[in-house]
């Protein structure tokens, strides 16, 4: 029941700033962590950053010292800095209560 819809995503040189937006609605109960995974072509999707209720979170190693993940209720940001080439996929939202939920993605592209 949880509906997800992230914005953020597009084209941006190596070394340059994007940020994620997702916000979650349509479901009655509290959400209990919300994160970021993304997929490459060809490649497995891959947890990117992760948040829980009590402002826990954790990191991918590629995503560490670039990356920040923050959460205002029901919408979680993904800052992400220092971008490379090899951050190009589609990212997608992720949240969870009793159930998870994904949303239909978004393309980041990093490319000179």
């Amino acid at each position: 029941q949880v509906q997800l819809v992230e914005s953020g995503g597009g084209l941006v040189q190596p070394g340059g700033s994007l940020r994620l937006s997702c916000v979650a609605s349509g479901s009655a109960f509290s959400i209990y962590a919300m994160g970021w995974y993304r997929q490459a072509p060809g490649k497995e999707r891959e947890l990117v950053a992760r948040i829980i209720s009590t402002g826990y979170t954790n990191y991918a190693d590629s995503a560490k010292g670039r990356f920040t993940i923050s959460r205002d209720k029901n919408t979680v940001y993904l800052q992400m800095n220092s971008l490379k080439p090899e951050d190009t996929a589609v990212y997608y939202c992720n949240a969870q209560n009793t159930l998870t939920f994904w949303g239909q993605g978004t393309q980041v592209t990093v490319s000179s």
